[in-house]
């Protein structure tokens, strides 16, 4: 699959999905903070499903 998450999305995406894996664990928010997993997931892959069907790269260039 072709890289199209940029740095700064990329950076983004790690952080928010950790505090949502965080947050749903200690029970302060439901269950539904697991979906930090595939925020986390984007971020580390550096490909988003989402973007590839919308057309969308935050990635200077495309590398891989």
């Amino acid at each position: 699959m072709t890289v199209n998450v940029g740095t700064i999305d990329r950076t983004i995406r790690i952080l928010a999905g950790l505090a949502l894996i965080a947050l749903a664990f200690t029970g302060t928010i439901g269950l539904w903070g697991y979906i930090g997993i595939v925020l986390l997931l984007t971020g580390l892959f550096r490909v988003c499903p989402a973007y590839s069907l919308i057309g969308v790269k935050t990635c200077g260039t495309a590398k891989g």
